[in-house]
C-alpha cells in the first residue's frame, strides 16, 4: 500500500469502520489524559509507559523477556537494549520527527540495532541481497529501490499538516515501515517507535502517556493478519490495519489508566 500523500490518506479516514474507530480510542485516551494523577504525577506515568512500551516492543521483534526482568535490568538481549534506548529517546526526537523523518529514522535504527549488528550498518538502509528479519511473518520485503521511493513518500506525508487523524496517520507511517523493514533488523521497533513519534508530535499523546506497544502485545495473534491486510492494498485491508493499531493504541492507553489508578491508590 503506496498511501503516503494527503489525499490517499483522507480517503483511508473515509473508509467504513475507521471514523468509529478513531473516535472510540480518542475517548479512551482523552479519560486517560483527564485523569487527576497526572495533574502531579504524569512524570511517572510517562516513565512506567516507557518501559512498558519497550518491553513489549522488543518482545514483539523476538525478545523473551518478562517485565519483571527489565525493570530489574536483568537479561543481555540486544532487542530489549535497543527498544529501551529508543524509548528514552522518543521525546528528545519528538520535536525532529516531523521535519526530518529520515534523520530520524536513521537515529531510531542506530539506537535500537546498537548491539545486534555491525557499526557500519546502524542508520543505514539495508542494501541490495541484505536479508530483512520478518518476525510479523509479512512475507519478502521490498528492495531497496521500492524502500527508496517509499521513504520518499513518508518524507513527504510528514511534512504535510493534512487534516487527517493523528491515528490514522500514525498507522499509515507503522504499517509502511513494518512492511518496509529498511534496515533489515530492530525494523519492528522503529516502525512502532514511529508510529509513537507521530500520536505525540500530532498531538494526540503529547506527553507520550500511551504505550501503544502494550496494546500490540495484547492484539498480538491479530498483528501479522491485520499488517498482510495492509499489504495487500485493498481497502478492506487497509481499513483493518488502521481499525487494529486504534485498538492496539485504545489499549495502551487503558494501561496507562490502570498505572494511574494504581499510583492513586499508593
Amino acid at each position: 500500500m503506496n498511501a503516503v500523500s494527503a489525499d490517499p490518506l483522507e480517503q483511508i479516514a473515509r473508509l467504513p469502520g475507521v471514523d468509529a474507530s478513531v473516535q472510540e480510542t480518542r475517548a479512551v485516551v482523552d479519560r486517560l489524559l483527564g485523569h487527576r494523577v497526572l495533574r502531579r504525577r504524569s512524570a511517572e506515568v510517562s516513565m512506567e509507559s516507557a518501559l512498558r512500551g519497550a518491553r513489549a516492543s522488543a518482545v514483539l521483534d523476538g525478545a523473551d523477556a518478562t517485565l519483571e526482568q527489565v525493570r530489574a535490568g536483568e537479561g543481555d538481549d540486544p532487542l530489549v537494549k535497543g527498544a529501551l534506548r529508543v524509548s528514552g529517546e522518543l521525546g528528545v526526537l519528538s520535536g525532529t520527527w516531523p521535519k526530518a523523518p529520515r534523520q530520524v529514522l536513521a537515529r531510531l535504527h542506530t539506537l535500537a540495532a546498537a548491539d545486534g549488528v555491525d557499526a557500519a550498518s546502524l542508520g543505514r538502509p539495508r542494501a541490495p541481497g541484505e536479508p530483512a528479519a520478518d518476525p510479523l511473518g509479512v512475507g519478502p520485503a521490498p528492495g531497496p529501490a521500492e524502500v527508496a521511493a517509499r521513504l520518499d513518500g513518508l518524507d513527504a506525508l510528514m511534512a504535510t499538516r493534512a487534516s487527517v487523524p493523528a491515528l490514522v496517520v500514525g498507522a499509515v507511517v507503522h504499517g509502511e515501515l513494518a512492511v518496509l523493514r529498511p534496515f533489515g533488523w530492530g525494523d519492528g521497533v522503529v516502525a512502532r517507535a514511529a508510529e509513537r513519534l507521530t500520536l505525540i508530535s500530532r498531538g494526540l499523546d503529547p506527553k507520550s502517556l500511551v504505550p501503544l506497544e502494550v496494546g500490540h502485545v495484547e492484539l498480538r495473534d491479530g498483528y501479522g493478519p491485520a499488517l498482510r491486510g495492509y499489504t495487500s492494498g485493498t481497502a478492506a485491508g487497509v481499513a483493518a490495519w488502521v481499525i487494529h493499531c486504534c485498538d492496539a493504541v485504545a489499549a495502551g492507553a487503558r494501561d496507562s489508566l490502570a498505572t494511574c489508578e494504581a499510583l492513586k491508590r499508593g
